[in-house]
């Protein structure tokens, strides 16, 4: 390669040859330019227009533990494509596996993607052949570790758990696992029950191992409150007398405030999706995925660590790999192991006792076994 200095030198012996009327001959045919790259707009444009001409409808099944929590990924979908019809149904990740299990063997499909916390379920799904094959717009930037090889799922964020604690605490606000065991957060800690979401049952594993069950009795000699579904016990933080939280995220904006611990152990995970193989809307499927995992879409709307590795981890944050206290794919190893992770839940369960309350996620019971049929209704 010529230096820059040379190069240079060369430039300004050609413009002055070219000025004096010389003839300068091409020592080579000047190569056809290559093709320009297809951009990821373009790439969703093309899909866009597939899916509007396949019906423009689509229905997502979303892993959450609340009605409308997912709102904000079908706000942007559909603002940056406004013939799509969506239904982003929000349940627990445990619920919608096992739905989604029934709608195969009942051969009655409704939902044409699901992104789940159940992690281990993929593979497992990929083996029996109920998955698409697609890799979509951006998959080749995608963490290797968290898609498969073959195209047949992805993860397409990470989601967090760690401290919501109340801003009103200021610096005394607990950050570290044993800051939870001081006396003056007695009767004032609200909990997701670890016996009903397999995240927080990870937390609370991760913990047991470190500091052993003598540090869940202190926990619980604290007398905590209970709760269903990460976004109760986050939104209770900062209301009447509850000041803090672990095994969450979120909180009321001005109220609680999310915090990671430096030395104790924390929770995240590449929420992961895929296309299932009866899908009615494949061509909507793909435009969703692509446009999840499109750089646009990872950078503005995804409001977490991206699946990319040509994003930046969100202000402030370290990238979700560089944590020492915290392995993003630790909740998958925990997940694939059910026979270990029920003995651990049996066990906990003792201690916190059976989880009480109705399914925040469907609290009228109206979800049932097909929700959002392909009608639109309910049923």
């Amino acid at each position: 390669m010529k230096s820059p200095h040379k190069a240079w030198a060369v430039a300004v012996a050609l413009g002055v040859l070219a000025a004096s009327g010389a003839t300068v001959a091409a020592a080579t045919p000047s190569p056809k330019s290559a093709p320009k790259p297809t951009s990821e707009e373009d790439q969703l444009q093309k899909l866009y227009k597939e899916a509007v001409a396949e019906g423009g409808r689509l229905v997502v099944y979303a892993g959450g533990d609340k009605p409308g929590q997912a709102d904000y990924l079908k706000d942007a979908f559909v603002k940056k494509f406004p013939k799509m019809k969506v239904d982003i149904v929000v349940d627990f990740s445990k619920n919608h596996d096992a739905r989604v299990d029934n709608q195969i063997a009942e051969h009655h499909v409704v939902a044409d993607v699901v992104h789940l916390q159940t992690v281990d379920d993929f593979p497992r799904w990929k083996k029996e052949g109920v998955l698409q094959k697609y890799k979509p717009v951006g998959w080749n930037k995608v963490f290797d570790q968290i898609k498969d090889k073959d195209g047949y799922y992805t993860g397409l964020f990470f989601f967090a758990f760690s401290n919501v604690t109340a801003t009103k605490l200021g610096d005394d606000a607990p950050v570290e696992a044993k800051d939870f065991l001081k006396p003056e957060f007695k009767n004032k800690l609200v909990f997701t029950y670890p016996n009903d979401d397999d995240a927080v049952l990870y937390y609370f594993k991760q913990l047991t191992d470190k500091y052993g069950f003598d540090y869940l009795k202190k926990l619980l000699a604290q007398n905590p409150k209970f709760v269903r579904g990460t976004q109760d016990s986050a939104d209770l933080v900062g209301s009447g007398d509850y000041v803090a939280s672990f095994g969450t995220s979120g909180g009321a904006p001005g109220v609680a405030e999310t915090t990671l611990p430096k030395r104790s152990p924390w929770v995240a995970w590449p929420q992961t999706g895929a296309i299932l193989k009866d899908a009615p809307h494949k061509a909507a499927a793909k435009l969703y995925l692509s446009w999840l995992l499109s750089k646009d879409a990872q950078q503005n709307s995804i409001g977490t660590w991206s699946a990319r590795t040509d994003v930046a981890a969100p202000a402030g944050r370290k990238g979700i790999f560089d944590y020492e206290n915290m392995n993003p794919l630790g909740l998958g190893e925990f997940m694939n192991n059910r026979t270990a992770l029920d003995r651990y839940k049996a066990r906990v369960n003792l201690y916190v006792g059976d989880v009480k309350g109705v399914n925040p996620s469907d609290p009228k019971g109206v979800l049932g076994l097909y929700p959002v049929d392909q009608d639109g209704t309910q049923g």
